[in-house]
C-alpha cells in the first residue's frame, strides 16, 4: 500500500488525542508505515523509550549545536526551553525505508514539513474542542500545574494551523470511529 517517500503529518494542541491515533494507525498496518523519532530536549516522561518515543538530546545547548549545524528538517521552541524538532537524518531514514513515514509532531513543525515535501505529504490536523482537551490533558495526569497552563494556553494559537492542513479529523467522540475514518483517507492518499 505504502509508496516510497509519501509522508503522513498529525498534529494537534495538547490533549485531542492525536499520539492515540497515530500508534493506532501504526497498529494497523505495521509494515507500510515507518514511525518518525521527533529529537527534544524536554525531560522524558515515565514509560518513554529514548530513541523510540523521542531522541532525548541532553540539554538546550544539545538542541541548539544540532540547529547551528543545519540538522532539523523543521523544528520549534514548543515551550520555553523545551525544543522539538525533525532531524533530516529521519526524514532520509524513512524516505528510504519504502515505507510511509509517519508523524506526530507539533502544529508549527506539521506546517514546515508540508511546505517542504508539498504533495508528497498529507497533514493531518486532529482537532477537539478545548474543553475537551482541557479534560484529556488533566486524566492524563503528565503535567504540573505550570506546564499544563502553558499547554492549554497555547490551544488558540495552535488551532490556527489547521487552516494549514490537508485534513481535519475530528476526535471528539469515539477513537474507533476517528481511526477509521483517518484509516479511509491514509489509503486513498497512499494509492493515489
Amino acid at each position: 500500500m505504502g509508496k516510497e517517500g509519501k509522508l503522513i503529518i498529525f498534529a494537534a494542541p495538547s490533549g485531542c488525542g492525536k499520539t492515540s491515533i497515530v500508534q493506532a494507525v501504526k497498529d494497523w498496518t505495521p509494515d507500510t508505515f515507518e514511525f518518525s523519532v521527533s529529537a527534544t530536549n524536554r525531560e522524558k516522561r515515565k514509560n518513554e523509550i529514548n530513541g523510540k518515543d523521542y531522541l532525548f538530546l541532553n540539554s538546550v545547548d544539545d538542541f541548539k549545536a544540532k540547529i547551528a549545524n543545519n540538522e532539523f528538517v523543521e523544528w520549534e521552541e514548543v515551550y520555553k526551553d523545551n525544543f522539538y524538532g525533525t532531524l533530516f537524518s529521519e526524514v532520509d531514514r524513512i524516505i528510504h525505508s519504502g515505507k510511509a513515514g509517519l508523524f506526530d509532531i507539533d502544529v508549527k513543525g506539521a506546517f514546515n514539513l508540508k511546505k517542504k515535501y508539498g504533495k508528497k505529504a498529507l497533514f493531518v490536523y486532529v482537532h477537539v474542542p478545548k474543553k475537551i482537551a482541557e479534560e484529556r490533558l488533566q486524566k492524563r495526569a503528565t503535567e504540573n500545574g505550570k506546564s499544563y497552563q502553558e499547554r492549554i494556553g497555547k490551544y488558540e494559537e495552535e488551532a490556527e494551523y489547521q487552516q494549514y492542513s490537508d485534513v481535519i479529523l475530528d476526535n471528539s467522540l469515539e477513537l474507533a470511529t476517528s481511526v477509521k475514518s483517518i484509516k479511509r483517507m491514509i489509503t486513498r492518499f497512499l494509492n493515489n
